[in-house]
């Protein structure tokens, strides 16, 4: 009984609950609608909270989806007679009534900072640095997982009342669309987004950004992000050249050259713009050495102020955090001094900042003078707060930067880590959540620093959670397969192949999902290492097994783009033929979709070259389980596993599975063959075997009732350690704990 209390006060409680009306709304006229729902629209606080989102669905649910789920794109569209029916339906004003009166309650609402650190912090202004956001597939303004990782980074500082403010750079082109040809060769399309759909205001104000021999206008946009304001700089003006307006055309495009004063624009711009809008902030955060020159900005205008080199230094160290997320000496920026003095020229005459004080600051060995300037190497000098995004990769960087620091043994390398996390309300599907709170009495996505509600999954009901995790697989089956027949639809595949497409996929199949970035070290086709031995696993009609990929590799990357060709052939080999399924166009909707009806997240980069890694936390609290290398998050978050232990025993955790093993701690680049065709041996051989004698047997051990019950305390085993700790939330708070007070 005091449970079902309980659960009755967290519904009433709730956010999607708290604005649910009995009466009606009184009529609205079109045009008031469309006021209410513009301003709705132009926060994306709507992107994490389905009660936001449900009017703009209601509005014209086709043009809803046609639109990727774009509230403004879709207002846009909708003509007069399709507002005016809207208003005339009583569960559209509900819904809208309902959306504006949750906004404004959580815009109002006192929140974690409030209660913890307000007042022995006041004043304290974070300025978030990052090249590219992720805050919803409509507003491509990201890559990939570093993207995605600022997006959840904003949404919890919004919901944790965290006083930051973002700078980036507006991408008219975003990043690219992918499509496959008929032989699975990588198409790349740049479309021009309309930022008139796009969730974007100016703030009427405009800077001028030294860069080279000349000074670069830029427009200073804004996105509202709940709580939290993001800033972009946009260079697409008449008043600039040509190749000055191509600095905000498109993200990771162009030769180094273009990409360097991108970053000068992020850095050095960035930092100009907060101080034209009156923005000073106590700290300043460069996630990823993109960022790097907005530290150097800040070391000229101290210089210009009359410190000393010694003591401006101390200065910026002082106010600066770097996060870095790259494990792999190719994936660190460098460019050749001179081009970076020429890029720099007024902002180092500003500081008064000499050729050999940049070299001391850039380079690992300063006394080199062939050695480039290193992004990452600047931000680790110009920073006294340090961290890798996982402990493993805390470790990796320790030994990776030695040399910058002068000394010989990783512990004395000043670099601590911050596991990463992922914002829940982001990723979690909203019958995942309705879930969690009827049956278990907690809510998923409290706006704390820690959930401890986790742990009731564990004691969740096993039919009901069964039950629920079908639900979640069918809709990820209808989701594939519509996306499967568009594909082959744009092909120009006839009826028989579309059809095919359309009745592809099992519901009820053990489904194993892989979607990330293609790059190589992730080793996506490590699955087809033997076809023969996949196929024998894959075709049992007893016990199916289907698999779903999604990634995109960089327009550049070829080896990326012959991986992706190869998984593509994959899905035409006799053998795996109905079994194997590519995803073209990799975004955060397919993300949604396979994160949440996946039965298990599969991950098999080389370790340790997986600096983090957060799309394996997001399908825990969908009640799918892990099944991974151990590099990344997942030695963190792997529980019951003996490192020692050999064979597939030794593999098997209480809430997933370990690819391999963790005593190979070799981090070697030159390792394409020979040792590494040993390696990629050894782990696909792993991975079969734990397919075959565990994985698959689980799935398909049912009782009397139907149900897989070893299989379900496993999964609710993953739910009820994972969601907690690996959120952005207590990433966040982390981030505060150590580095902002």
């Amino acid at each position: 009984m005091a449970a079902k209390k309980s659960i009755t006060r967290l519904k009433a409680n709730s956010v999607h609950a708290a604005h649910r009306r009995t009466v009606v709304p009184a009529p609205i006229t079109a045009d008031e609608a469309r006021t209410q729902l513009r301003a709705l629209a132009m926060n994306l606080w709507w992107s994490w909270n389905e009660v936001a989102r449900r009017p703009f669905a209601a509005l014209d649910p086709v043009l809803w989806h046609a639109t990727k789920h774009s509230p403004l794109a879709t207002l846009a569209s909708a003509s007069a007679a399709t507002l005016e029916a809207a208003c005339a339906e009583p569960g559209f004003r509900l819904a809208l009534a309902d959306a504006r009166a949750a906004l404004a309650t959580a815009m109002s609402s006192r929140t974690w900072w409030d209660e913890e650190h307000a007042k022995s912090n006041a004043g304290a202004q974070i300025a978030y640095f990052c090249s590219e956001y992720a805050i919803h597939e409509s507003v491509q303004q990201y890559s990939g997982g570093l993207g995605v990782l600022a997006g959840d980074h904003l949404k919890s500082a919004s919901d944790l009342g965290v006083p930051l403010v973002a700078v980036g750079l507006y991408y008219r082109h975003g990043y690219y669309i992918q499509q496959f040809a008929e032989d699975g060769t990588t198409k790349v399309l740049y479309p021009v987004y309309d930022r008139a759909t796009m969730p974007v205001a100016e703030t009427g104000v405009s800077i001028e950004c030294p860069i080279g021999d000349r000074k670069v206008r830029a427009k200073v946009l804004f996105m509202d992000v709940g709580r939290t304001r993001v800033y972009l700089l946009d260079t697409d003006l008449a008043e600039n050249r040509p190749e000055d307006r191509l600095l905000t055309e498109g993200l990771y495009k162009g030769e180094p050259e273009l990409r360097m004063r991108q970053q000068v624009l992020l850095g050095v711009g960035g930092m100009l713009a907060l101080r034209a809008l009156g923005v000073k902030p106590s700290k300043i955060h460069l996630n990823e050495g993109h960022a790097a020159f907005a530290a150097i900005e800040l070391l000229a205008e101290f210089r210009a102020q009359g410190l000393s080199h010694a003591e401006a230094l101390k200065r910026v160290r002082t106010r600066t955090i770097f996060t870095t997320h790259t494990p792999v000496a190719a994936g660190h920026d460098r460019y050749g001094i001179d081009m970076v003095l020429s890029a720099l020229r007024e902002t180092l005459a500003k500081g008064g900042i000499s050729r050999a004080e940049l070299e001391t600051l850039s380079r690992e060995r300063p006394e080199d003078a062939k050695e480039p300037v290193c992004m990452t190497v600047l931000c680790l000098k110009l920073a006294e707060q340090i961290n890798g995004v996982a402990k493993l990769h805390g470790v990796v960087s320790r030994d990776m930067w030695k040399s910058a620091y002068g000394v010989k043994k990783s512990k004395d390398v000043p670099i601590g880590h911050v596991t990463n996390g992922i914002h829940v309300s982001t990723w979690l599907d909203p019958r995942a959540a309705e879930f969690w709170r009827d049956a278990c009495g907690f809510d998923p996505r409290a706006a704390t620093a820690r959930n401890k509600g986790w742990k009731r999954a564990a004691a969740a009901d096993p039919a009901a959670f069964w039950a629920m995790r079908t639900t979640l697989r069918t809709s990820l089956v209808r989701f594939a397969r519509e996306r499967l027949a568009r594909a082959a639809e744009r092909r120009g595949e006839g009826p028989m192949a579309i059809d095919e497409m359309l009745r592809s996929l099992d519901p009820n199949a053990l489904t194993i999902g892989f979607a990330r970035r293609f790059a190589t070290y992730k080793r996506a086709p490590l699955l087809f290492t033997d076809v023969e031995r996949l196929a024998k696993i894959v075709g049992d009609s007893k016990r199916p097994v289907q698999f779903i990929f999604a990634g995109k590799a960089h327009p550049r990357d070829m080896g990326g783009q012959a991986y992706a060709r190869k998984v593509f052939e994959m899905t035409r080999h006799p053998a795996l033929r109905g079994r194997v399924f590519l995803i073209e166009e990799y975004d955060m909707e397919v993300g949604r979709a396979l994160v949440s009806g996946c039965d298990v997240w599969l991950n098999n980069p080389i370790r340790p070259h997986e600096a983090s890694g957060t799309s394996g936390m997001k399908c825990p609290m969908h009640g799918g389980i892990n099944c991974s290398i151990l590099d990344g998050w997942w030695p963190e978050g792997i529980t019951g596993l003996d490192p020692k232990a050999r064979g597939v025993k030794g593999m098997i955790g209480t809430n997933g599975w370990a690819i391999g093993r963790a005593d190979d701690e070799a981090f070697n680049e030159a390792d394409a063959h020979g040792a590494g065709e040993a390696r990629d041996l050894r782990d696909a051989a792993s991975l079969y075997e734990l397919l075959e004698k565990s994985i698959v047997a689980e799935f398909y051990e049912r009782g009397r009732d139907g149900l897989p019950k070893k299989w379900i305390k496993r999964a609710l085993a993953s739910a009820s350690t994972v969601p907690d700790f690996f959120s952005t939330h207590r990433m966040v708070a982390d981030y505060v704990d150590r580095y902002i007070r």
